[in-house]
């Protein structure tokens, strides 16, 4: 997360809170340490967003700061409900935070007559369990960051192998999530089952620039829009 991301959070996170919130509490969330909390407040507070309290006690955000309000039609929220919700089958539980923390800053500034929180939509919670074996989050990032993985799989045959891989995307399909990648060891893109990955680490090595016209050649190759 960038801190220009990160200090969006913190804003929305004490623009939620009912109560003083602590600097642990927003790292717990955030996934940093207190000190990178201090340091974003300090700053927030020198841009004039109205933060209050201190380190030790917690903070708080006074009251009458706020965003440009969204505005959906009816139609528009209905999309965004089934979406967020269909979110619950992929099996990624960073997606599944995600989507609620999504909802709930679009319920802030809808109009009171909508309500994400009862719509007359539903989608089914049958999909993909989560991996156990891998964390879709740090797969995710490794994409986004164009960084090598290391992973331990297991083929339908219970073969294992040991791939040093260039990842490149995520395909979720109703039953199963799949990582699609440039493998070094066959020299070409394979598909790997997230729930087959016994093992996987991020491997310190990027491959910068590289990642874009891989996916097309991805795509070119499965004939993919």
């Amino acid at each position: 997360m960038s801190r220009s991301d990160r200090m969006f959070e913190i804003i929305q996170l004490l623009r939620r809170a009912e109560r003083p919130v602590t600097a642990q509490a927003l790292a717990d969330a955030l996934e940093v340490v207190p000190r990178t909390i201090y340091r974003d407040i300090a700053v927030l507070q020198g841009m004039r967003v109205p933060i209050e309290g201190e380190a030790g006690i917690g903070y708080v955000m006074r009251r009458g700061f706020d965003l440009p309000p969204l505005m959906f039609t009816a139609e528009e929220v209905e999309a965004i409900v089934v979406g967020l919700a269909l979110l619950r089958r992929t099996g990624d539980l960073g997606l599944q935070a995600a989507a609620g923390r999504v909802s709930g800053k679009i319920a802030e500034v809808l109009p009171r007559d909508r309500d994400l929180d009862d719509p007359p939509l539903y989608v089914s919670r049958w999909g993909s369990a989560p991996p156990e074996g891998v964390d879709l989050q740090m797969i995710r990032r490794a994409i986004r960051e164009e960084e090598k993985l290391w992973i331990a799989y297991e083929d339908s045959a219970a073969r294992r192998s040991e791939r040093s891989v260039k990842p490149l995307a995520i395909l979720y399909y109703i039953e199963v999530v799949v990582l699609t990648a440039w493998c070094e060891m066959r020299k070409g893109f394979r598909h790997f089952r997230a729930d087959r990955i016994l093992e996987c680490r991020a491997m310190g090595e990027h491959f910068s620039g590289e990642g874009e016209a891989l996916r097309r050649r991805w795509r070119a190759e499965h004939e993919l829009p």
